[in-house]
């Protein structure tokens, strides 16, 4: 069952900060069960970095490419990383 667990690292540009994208990805990642970090980044971009099952993770990564409400979305980067960190719970961080 461990193996199929994958940690994922997404950036999001566009119009993401200030329009509870933390937030809002956090309550995602948390109902999705999953675990990791979501921060702004000063270049306005929306970074995060999520642990779950490979499935899962697609969900999380699908919705990203929406976001919350009063967000645009323009690109949204993502990458499959080595190992896991095993993250206790989601956080939003700065």
């Amino acid at each position: 069952m461990e193996n199929n667990r994958k940690r994922i690292a997404i950036r999001v540009h566009g119009k993401v900060q200030g329009v509870f994208f933390r937030a809002s990805t956090q309550e995602k990642a948390q109902e999705l069960g999953l675990s990791g970090f979501v921060q702004n980044e000063d270049d306005g971009t929306v970074y995060l970095e999520a642990e779950g099952e490979e499935a899962v993770l697609k969900e999380l990564e699908q919705w990203v490419h929406e976001g919350p409400r009063h967000a645009r979305v323009d690109k949204v980067e993502v990458e499959e990383k080595e190992e896991l960190k095993g993250f206790k719970g989601f956080e939003q961080r700065r």
